[in-house]
């Protein structure tokens, strides 16, 4: 037991501890593994790639492609730390343009997990396979297997129990699985994917072009209703398909951004997005869309969060313009030029629209007029029309519910009456006053509760 005026020496950690602490930041559950693992095989070219799940992929992950592979001498380099065939200077880092970089996936999961490889590169007569558990890496060993590379990830966070009592169920780690699967898959059209739970196929996404991929992850019967788009400006190119307000619904997990073919959570895009929706989507309904930018690696930074989740552009508020101002010509174009307004956008959407091709530049750092669909409707009437002498008047305009000032939260109207609250042409005024006068000068001044102005406070 250390003393209590003891000071607290610094001391090296070992290299086990080392792994573990890193492959918290890296692989945080089951999804994390399989996103780090099928980024491996799309930057090694793969043009199909099988993900198979046990319990969720608590119990076993198993991801194989058709890529280039890795030869036999370099296995043991690949479960290295910080030892990648991506990057070699600083100025690499600058401009990467592939999906893994850091050289730390397969390390992190060695250190938490049972891993095995199995590589065979193009052109070899036999595969080669190398384990390794809880930072122990076994010898290359002769093993069959296809052209490719099969990563198997057994028992995830049996090191680690602290890390597997906070799994979810297996169900809501495959679906975390899918949607992972379903993003990289958007963002690379031209290859297969296939997902096998427990020995049952999930998900199959046979190759083709960006519409089909689009309809395959978001529906079928978005076939009609998908709006594309494209614009290039100052060296920023958007394209994609954004759903019309009637397409919409409630949930939040048909929206997918791509920066450079690479799937991003960025805030600064979702506030673009929902500021080009807000005159013709309810607030409670979620925009569908699939957005992938392309710019060059040297203006974003995708190297500030751990599992590369986020990213960080040189301009950000020309893309958060550019890519608002797009999706608000777009949806005004798809509806064939008609005002979107928050009435006009619940109807179901007729398509056969044309593709808008935006050429205008978008408005940066300029004050933001009000909506077209916000303007009162003109009259086209070119002088003012007289009332013929003896023609009787016409009747006034009925409101029941007053005279409109504000629409508060897309939802309520506030409006403004001739009958507010203590106004004397108030109908229970008369009734009181007849209350009073039969009650005689004996009653009180204020009357009884009853005989008051149910439109104004009592006087006490």
């Amino acid at each position: 037991m250390r003393p209590m005026n003891a000071v607290p020496r610094i001391r090296p950690l070992p290299p086990l501890l080392i792994d573990q602490i890193a492959a918290g930041e890296v692989v945080e559950r089951p999804a994390s593994a399989v996103k780090e693992l099928v980024e491996n095989g799309l930057d090694a070219g793969a043009s199909r790639i099988v993900v198979e799940l046990e319990e969720g992929g608590a119990r076993r992950i198993r991801v194989q492609d058709d890529g280039w592979g890795i030869e036999p001498e370099d296995l043991p380099l690949a479960l290295a730390r910080h030892a990648t065939s991506k990057i070699g200077a600083l100025e690499d880092l600058e401009r990467v343009a592939t999906l893994g970089f850091r050289g730390e996936a397969l390390a992190a999961l060695a250190a938490v997990a049972r891993l095995r490889i199995v590589s065979r590169p193009a052109g070899r007569a036999h595969a080669c396979a190398i384990e390794a558990a809880e930072g122990r890496i076994g010898p290359v060993e002769p093993a069959p297997g296809p052209p490719g590379t099969t990563v198997e990830v057994r028992d995830l966070f049996f090191s680690v129990p602290a890390r597997r009592r906070f799994l979810r169920s297996a169900r809501a780690e495959t679906a975390l699985v899918r949607q992972w699967l379903e993003a990289l898959a958007l963002a690379h059209p031209e290859v297969e994917f296939r997902l096998l739970c427990d020995g049952r196929e999930r998900l199959r996404l046979a190759p083709g072009d960006a519409r089909q991929r689009a309809l395959a992850v978001l529906g079928e019967e978005l076939g009609g209703r998908l709006i594309p788009l494209e614009r290039e400006f100052a060296g920023v190119r958007l394209r994609g398909f954004v759903a019309p307000p009637a397409a919409c619904g409630s949930r939040s997990d048909q929206q997918f951004f791509l920066v450079n073919r690479r799937p991003v959570r960025d805030r600064r895009l979702a506030h673009a997005v929902r500021s080009a929706y807000r005159d013709v989507l309810h607030h409670e309904r979620q925009p569908v869309h699939v957005l992938e930018l392309q710019l060059a690696p040297e203006r974003v930074d995708v190297n500030v969060h751990p599992a590369k989740l986020e990213v960080r552009f040189r301009d950000g508020a020309l893309i958060h313009d550019l890519l608002r101002d797009t999706l608000e010509q777009a949806l005004a174009t798809a509806r064939g030029g008609h005002p979107a307004t928050a009435a006009a956008a619940f109807p179901a959407w007729r398509p056969g629209g044309c593709t808008p091709r935006l050429t205008s530049p978008p408005r940066f750092g300029s004050p933001r007029p009000m909506p077209r669909s916000m303007e009162p409707p003109r009259r086209r009437h070119l002088g003012r029309r007289r009332r013929p002498r003896g023609a009787a008047r016409p009747p006034a305009r009925r409101t029941p519910l007053g005279r409109p000032l504000a629409l508060l939260r897309h939802t309520w109207v506030l409006a403004e009456s001739a009958r507010g609250p203590g106004d004397r042409r108030c109908p229970c005024r008369p009734r009181a006053a007849a209350l009073r006068a039969a009650q005689g000068p004996s009653s009180p001044p204020g009357g009884s509760p009853r005989s008051r102005c149910c439109s104004r406070p009592s006087s006490r």
